[in-house]
């Protein structure tokens, strides 16, 4: 049996989601069973605001579990440990603080407790008791990390005023130095000198805390700034700062679409996707790829060989209405001798379909069956109508372009070459840095005379390398869609952000369209990029693009160009039969049934197709009102399959037009009995009654 061997952790990023539906349906914590809250308590402090919003739109106890799971998981410092180190520390600092610190109100409710919680146990504490000149008061010192806009080194005081009640956070600038001293009201409120000189003369280590949280800060003419509280406010966020939580969201999105034992494995995935013309067809399609940041795969002793197995489920929306949707499986195996280099580079999984001119939202699920892991990509995608004057693409940029000879469509081949693609755009010394670019709407006078020109330079303030390239538009043959792929050697610059530039210009060198992009240049010599697994359509699968283009042309009612495209698809291969059935049904739905019916006739010989030979032609003679016809063709249909609720439907309209009632009951309360949810058939259902 294989067995769980390798987890590969790669840096990775994600995307984010918008809550603001969810955030008008909030749940009242108290509602909540007695362990929830509890649990809500506990993680005050360190829960995002947006983790918490998801929480709170749960509906059950079992999604309330998993999401905590979830919560602590991605917290986890060691997950390759049973042990949670972060769960463990926090419930350790909650319980403490509620030892310590309790007075009218829980000590995590106070605001040590809260610090306490958030910060851990300072470094150390300076207990200054009360006076007659100050409250009582204790110091906390803390060192910060700088990388989550904290102070390197900062204190916090906390004072008791009127020798009673709670301890209260000190804050500089909104209580100022008198909050601290017995008789601070007797003072001028705007003499912050005095003040100061004054608590240091009694105590310099509570005058080392204030007028700033950094200790021994003495701001300009004594008077506390704001830097303090924003100070203050990175450091209570900081337990926030370092935490991806698009697994909450994520969370709330599919946990209707992905199976419950993945959700609490949520990860990031370096993604990229764009939009690219075919130059043979014309056509737009949407390439797109995902590299996990973690990949758990199987090993299988027998065949010294490690394996996973992706599963990829993408739709494309536009507003609310679907306009397509797929689902692929990517298998993928490693033999023992490459599995470190593997583990080095990691795998992106890479695919493409046709896209439709519009505006659309892409959604793409990726699973990992070892370790029942997904993550997400989306993205908005804006396909342009026809170019009707010189025009460029978007850019893509990548480590290699390699001549591919396969007469294939591949996710990211244009024109024979394969650009493969640096999700991050990041790349090191010994690379090549490739781009790739489209110019659309190109004449032939601008062809003989024009130029792409790539202007590629740093952001340093001095010294910042440059390059430019030029490229001929007459070095290829005049088309619709011009594909170029320039390239540079990264030695040739130094390490840098930089800013691409890619123009198109006429024989004057006028500017006629121009796009931007960027990339980084690491100091380090070589730099690992992932490795993409993909599938290939061979240029006999063409028509199959031209069917989705016709889905998506009806699912968006643009009728004229849905029935063009499947009338080019059955063209260019009628045996293909699988999809007879959606364009017969798509022409019943236009109106057009003698079509239909013709069309239907093609499926009547073919065994696999028997069931739906007689819905579609029988869906078609219902559509023309010949009930008696329709009736008898849907009821051999109703024997080979009985629970479709179309046919279903159909059918009993059909038999309740000729007259015989007791059959359309039959039928439509079989309907009902699989969708309770059909007001119109249940209305039809009660007029048949009636009628009886």
């Amino acid at each position: 049996m294989p067995k769980r061997a390798v987890v590969f952790i790669l840096a990775g990023l994600c995307l984010a989601s918008s809550l603001s539906a969810q955030r008008r349906d909030l749940t009242d914590p108290k509602t909540l069973a007695l362990k929830y809250q509890d649990w809500l308590k506990l993680v005050t402090y360190h829960i995002k605001d947006v983790e918490r919003e998801v929480f709170l739109t749960l509906k059950s106890d079992l999604d309330r579990d998993i999401f905590i799971t979830n919560f602590w998981k991605i917290r986890d410092p060691t997950p390759a440990t049973p042990e949670n180190e972060y769960h463990e520390d926090l419930v350790k600092r909650f319980t403490e603080a509620n030892r310590r610190f309790r007075s009218a109100r829980e000590g995590w409710m106070t605001d040590r407790g809260r610090v306490y919680i958030a910060l851990g146990p300072p470094l150390s504490t300076t207990r200054i008791e009360g006076s007659n000149d100050l409250w009582p008061i204790e110091i906390w010192s803390y060192n910060g990390d700088v990388s989550k806009k904290m102070p390197s080194h900062f204190q916090l005081a906390f004072f008791q005023r009127a020798n009673a009640g709670e301890y209260k956070l000190y804050d500089p600038l909104s209580d100022g130095p008198f909050a601290l001293m017995v008789n601070g009201r007797q003072y001028d409120q705007s003499d912050y000198e005095t003040a100061f000189q004054d608590i240091f003369n009694w105590q310099p280590d509570v005058a080392a805390v204030a007028l700033s949280i950094i200790p021994g800060d003495v701001p300009y003419n004594y008077t506390p700034t704001p830097d303090s509280a924003i100070m203050m406010a990175n450091i209570m966020e900081s337990p926030k700062v370092a935490v991806d939580d698009t697994y909450a969201t994520h969370f709330l999105k599919y946990k209707g679409m992905v199976e419950t034992e993945y959700l609490t494995n949520s990860i990031d995935s370096r993604v990229y996707a764009a939009i690219l013309t075919d130059p043979v067809t014309g056509m737009a399609f949407c390439h797109f790829g995902m590299a996990p940041s973690k990949l758990s795969m199987d090993y299988y002793e027998p065949k010294d060989e490690y394996s996973a197995n992706f599963q990829m489920d993408v739709s494309l929306r536009a507003g609310d209405k679907v306009v397509l949707q797929y689902a692929k499986e990517y298998p993928v195996t490693i033999p023992a001798e490459r599995i470190a280099d593997t583990e080095n580079t990691g795998l992106a999984i890479e695919d493409s379909f046709p896209v439709v001119e519009g505006t659309f939202q892409l959604t793409v699920l990726l699973r990992n069956v070892v370790g029942k892991e997904f993550s997400v990509l989306e993205r908005p995608l804006v396909v342009p109508p026809k170019a009707e004057r010189p025009t460029l693409g978007s850019i893509i940029t990548g480590y290699r372009a390699a001549e591919t000879r396969v007469d294939a469509h591949a996710p990211f081949l244009v024109a024979d070459r394969k650009i493969s693609v640096e999700p991050e755009s990041i790349f090191a010394a010994d690379d090549r840095i490739v781009f790739l670019v489209q110019a659309f709407g190109v004449k032939d006078d601008l062809r003989r005379n024009g130029s792409v020109r790539v202007s590629v330079k740093g952001i340093k303030p001095s010294g910042a390398s440059q390059k430019t390239l030029n490229l001929r538009l007459d070095s290829q043959p005049l088309r619709e869609t011009m594909t170029f792929f320039p390239e540079l050697a990264a030695a040739e610059l130094s390490p840098d952000n930089y800013d691409v530039k890619i123009s198109l210009l006429d024989a004057g060198g006028n500017v006629l369209s121009e796009k931007t992009t960027g990339f980084s240049l690491e100091t380090k010599a070589s730099k690992s990029h992932p490795g993409a697994v993909s599938k290939t359509t061979p240029s006999t699968g063409r028509f199959l693009f031209q069917y989705m283009r016709a889905y998506q042309y009806a699912q968006l009612d643009r009728v004229d160009l849905a029935e063009a495209a499947y009338k080019s698809a059955f063209g260019q291969n009628p045996g293909y039969l699988q999809k007879v059935p959606e364009y017969a049904g798509f022409l019943i739905r236009i109106g057009k049934n003698d079509e239909a019916l013709e069309l239907a006739e093609t499926l009547r010989s073919d065994e696999r197709f028997r069931y739906s030979y007689f819905l579609t032609k029988g869906m078609a003679l219902y559509a023309k009102g010949r009930f008696a016809e329709a009736a008898e063709t849907l009821a051999e249909g109703n024997r080979i399959y009985n629970s479709d609720i179309t046919l279903l439907n159909a059918l009993g309209e059909s038999y309740f037009k000729i007259g015989r009632n007791q059959d359309a009951l039959v039928v439509l309360n079989a309907s009902i009995k699989l969708n309770p949810e059909q007001p119109a058939i249940k209305r039809m259902i009660e007029e048949i009654q009636r009628k009886k």
